[in-house]
């Protein structure tokens, strides 16, 4: 073990290589044409994702109001904000990603009297239509910024949107039919003419040309087919009506009321379907290049709403063709509640739809395939556990990781984007989970006392791996707050996993034989009920609740941490199920650790050598010795609860985590922190280290998931270049200065910032004689030196300007700083001064990515301010240093006068010469 350690390295630097934060929160969602943007609210503010990579694009900076309704552009070129002042905002879509949030191009502080819910735009991109909660619909000219038209008369809240521009190809001469079809909470549906207002300037003409009465609940859902004969509504009524927009004259089925001036030939209803389920959003779908048209009966639609699921619909049978998703059975009303769907975008280029459902998890599926290809979860909430899976073993590793969060349900993410999977199963809150040998089958421990086994289907190369439940162990009287697997594959890597150990608030240990348990779910026995587990033994083992189970990686012992304060450590005694013979298992107490002063949170046994680390809520790592039980290591530095620890580098490092919302790197031999990682703001319950160790998961209460890359190799060579860098730098410094190039010189020491090489050049340059008239003359005591300080750049007379700052205070060097301050203010403007911060300030906003550059000028007056205030008392103070010597100086020279005695008098007499001009 020692030569193995020897030759390992100690990492020292782990960095941010990604973070999955929030991604949906609240409000609307909108999605580019092409399907590869996403855009979302998180809080007050809208944010860009891309969709195929998972990285966010850009923030959308907000204004401190929530937002109610967005949308974008068909042509993706602008995004459209209402909040609930209710403003409207519009925002430049960037094209490649930014670091400051995007700031608006155009808002309107009062768009509307009342919150603006729903809001679409034209299929051109010209005019954007917002209906708000008091009934008014406007309609805005996107590109000029101004309302063309108000419609009012709406009985309440405008629930839906739509623009009907007809494009029919059988038309020689295009039709002039620009309309907008409304729907609110009166139930009705209302179309208005657009160009009725540019020909007729009366009142009339605000009046809707038609009024449809059919449903008798809201209508939430809104569609036109493309040559505008069939118009298409959905509501919470549990109906779709058909409407038959161009009728002819014989029509019996007229709308029930038609306002205004009207066509002779209003619409009718066609057809009535009952869909069975609240509508949230309907839609006419694309069949292929088939245009629906003239007949009814080529129409296709799609329904979604409070069953979690989107059919399909053909309105000439008006029957179900398919169901994108199948909804697993959901035992509470809350769950039910959760999965309903608020939300759904139809994409014909890419044919796929898009659901946005009330639990903030946004799915997109293919109409080609009729499969889920893609799932966003929006909001993690709490999250207590994490372990890295590896579904197509020995290919990939490592390639998913499984979260439990606050939730029944147990996020499958692939750990190269944000594509995720739910997986439903459990009634109560998951606690915890662990994988098996492998990283093929793991188990979930929740609340309803129940641990259950999950393991992936069989891999098909065109779709994303898909996980199910094979087996449930149930026996525990409370919560099950932690489980263990076999570290150990069977005989031969074929037989799976063996057993497992499970932990629960009865304060038990549960032994499971899992030994026939399948590695790969079948999702055509899926209906037939759950293999059941058999529980080998039950061990009373600790006094209040066990928090933690490890088993080593020989499958050997057991370690258990507990609420008591102590952890326990057992010996398995376990033989396989061989001929007629059943499993066996039993485990024997072997030793307890006790020396901490809380609850152990967390217990793990190295994978190098025969140790255990315990973390306790005392704030403390201990490392025993598993021969005596004995406490060898103590690790403090965490400022609260330690709650996950794990090995590393063959057992040469810890990693852990802790409830301060760090994740802190140790040297085992040293006992000391090597590396702090900070990016959550709350308990970090959830560690998982990758296969090669190569990567640290770490995930927090604050919904936050950071994959932390090891880039220890990485750092060690950017140090290496930029000592050489560093050492060529200085040996061209000591160049400059042995052939007197003293501008190249200056530039340099300010270039590698060394203040210390700029302080000595100036030191040198005032203790040399004068070699010529004009540096006797020169401010400095050379004039080559007076031409750099005249002609230096912006940022780097700031630069000297903060060293002569720092110097300033100290009497060694406040001379040198004295000499080069008085050089600047003569041979510089007050303007050029004021340039260089304001530069200084510019350079530093395009480094970083939290300032915004709107306060480029105010931070540089600013950092001026700052700087002169700081000078002014210290020069003050040398000033009447200067004065109270050059008065001692007389005193001094009063004495030697007296002390002659005459004895020289009438002699000429070398006196003091006393330099009355003091710089300042």
């Amino acid at each position: 073990m020692a030569s193995t350690g020897s030759k390992s390295r100690l990492k020292t630097v782990y960095k941010n290589k990604r973070s999955i934060g929030p991604l949906h929160t609240c409000g609307s969602v909108a999605v580019s044409s092409d399907g590869s943007r996403l855009v979302t609210c998180v809080a007050e503010e809208a944010v860009l994702t891309n969709i195929l990579t998972g990285e966010e694009i850009c923030r959308f900076a907000g204004d401190t109001q929530s937002i109610t309704s967005l949308c974008l552009t068909p042509s993706t070129s602008q995004l459209i904000v209402f909040t609930s002042a209710p403003s409207l905002r519009v925002y430049e879509i960037p094209t490649a990603a930014a670091r400051n949030k995007i700031h608006p191009v155009r808002v309107v502080a009062r768009a509307h009297d009342a919150p603006v819910h729903v809001c679409t735009i034209d299929p051109s991109s010209t005019y954007l239509a917002s209906g708000s909660a008091d009934g008014v619909v406007k309609v805005w000219d996107i590109k000029r910024g101004y309302v063309t038209h108000i419609f009012k008369g709406h009985g309440g809240i405008v629930s839906a949107l739509k623009f009907n521009f007809p494009r029919d190809p059988s038309v020689v001469v295009p039709q002039n039919i620009l309309q907008l079809i409304t729907a609110s909470v009166d139930t009705r549906i209302r179309i208005f003419d657009l160009t009725a207002t540019a020909s007729k300037g009366d009142q009339g003409a605000l009046r809707p040309i038609a009024v449809l009465e059919g449903h008798v609940s809201v209508p939430r859902g809104l569609d036109v087919t493309p040559d505008g004969k069939w118009l298409i509504s959905g509501g919470r009524d549990s109906v779709v009506l058909v409407w038959n927009l161009h009728t002819k004259s014989t029509g019996s089925k007229s709308a029930e009321a038609t306002k205004g001036k009207g066509k002779s030939n209003p619409p009718v209803l066609a057809q009535t379907i009952p869909v069975m389920e609240r509508i949230e959003a309907v839609g006419l779908l694309q069949v292929g290049d088939l245009v629906p048209s003239s007949s009814a009966s080529q129409l296709r639609f799609y329904t979604a709403g409070e069953k979690g699921i989107i059919r399909i619909w053909d309105v000439k049978d008006s029957s179900v063709l398919y169901s994108l998703n199948q909804v697993a059975d959901l035992q509470t009303e809350d769950q039910e509640e959760q999965r309903q769907i608020v939300e759904a975008i139809y994409l014909p280029s890419i044919s796929t739809i898009v659901s946005v459902h009330a639990d903030q998890n946004i799915l997109f599926y293919d109409l080609n395939t009729r499969n889920l290809h893609r799932q966003l979860i929006g909001f993690n909430d709490e999250i207590v556990d994490a372990v890295f899976l590896s579904p197509n073993a020995p290919k990939p590793v490592d390639s998913h990781i499984a979260f439990a969060t606050n939730s029944s349900l147990i996020r499958v993410y692939s750990t190269t984007g944000l594509d995720a999977r739910l997986l439903a199963g459990h009634t109560g809150i998951v606690l915890s989970l662990d994988h098996g040998a492998g990283g093929k089958l793991f188990a979930s421990g929740s609340k309803d006392r129940s641990v259950r086994l999950w393991a992936p289907a069989s891999p098909n190369d065109d779709l994303p791996t898909e996980w199910g439940c094979v087996a449930i162990c149930e026996g525990h009287a409370e919560s099950v707050g932690t489980i263990a697997m076999s570290r150990t594959s069977g005989e031969g890597g074929t037989t799976g996993v063996q057993f497992m150990f499970s932990g629960s608030q009865d304060r038990t240990i549960k032994m499971w034989y899992i030994g026939d348990v399948p590695l790969v779910f079948d999702a055509s026995q899926h209906s037939q009920s759950l293999m059941k587990c058999k529980s080998l033994t039950t061990h009373k083992a600790h006094e209040k609740d066990i928090n933690s189970l490890d088993v080593a990686p020989n499958d050997r012992l057991l370690a258990s941490g507990s609420q008591d304060r102590t952890a326990k450590v057992y010996e398995i005694d376990f033989s396989r199920a061989t001929g007629g013979r059943s499993a066996h298992g039993e485990i024997k107490l072997l030793g307890t650790c006790k020396g901490h002063k809380r609850g152990v949170w967390t217990v793990k046994f190295s994978r190098s050598e025969r140790v255990l680390a315990t973390g306790s809520g005392d704030k403390t790592v201990k490392l025993w010795n598993l021969e005596d039980f004995t406490c060898v290591k103590t690790f403090e530095g965490h400022t609260n609860s330690v709650l996950r620890v794990d090995f590393i580098n063959h057992g040469m490092q810890l990693v852990t985590s802790a409830s301060d919302g760090l994740v802190k790197l140790w040297n085992v031999r040293e006992e000391e922190c090597t590396a702090t990682m900070d990016n959550h703001e709350d308990k970090v319950w959830a560690l998982a280290v990758s296969t090669d160790e190569r990567t640290i998961v770490s995930a927090a209460a604050d919904s936050v998931v950071t994959f932390w890359q090891d880039c220890t190799e990485e750092q060690e060579r950017e140090n290496e270049a930029k000592r050489s860098e560093l050492v060529l730098r200085e040996q061209d410094f000591m160049n400059y200065l042995s052939l007197h190039d003293y501008r190249k010189a200056i530039q340099l020491a300010l270039a590698m910032q060394q203040p210390g090489r700029l302080l000595s050049l100036f030191k040198g340059i005032r203790a040399t004689p004068s070699e010529s008239a004009a540096d006797a003359s020169s401010l400095t005591g050379n004039g080559a030196v007076d031409e750099v300080i005249r002609t230096l750049g912006g940022s780097d007379l700031a630069r000297l300007l903060r060293y002569v700052r720092d110097w300033n205070p100290n009497a060694k060097t406040s001379g040198v700083a004295q000499g080069v301050l008085y050089a600047v203010m003569k041979l510089r403007s007050a303007d050029d001064v004021i340039a260089a911060f304001t530069d200084e300030a510019q350079e530093g906003v395009l480094q970083s990515s939290g300032q915004e550059s709107v306060k480029n000028t105010t931070s540089g007056n600013t950092a001026l301010k700052e700087l002169v205030d700081g000078m002014i008392p210290y020069t003050e103070r040398h000033l009447s240093r200067m004065d109270r010597l050059v008065q001692d100086s007389f005193v001094v020279d009063y004495i030697l006068g007296e002390m002659d005695d005459g004895m020289f008098d009438g002699q000429d007499v070398d006196t003091m010469d006393v330099d009355t001009e003091v710089s300042s």
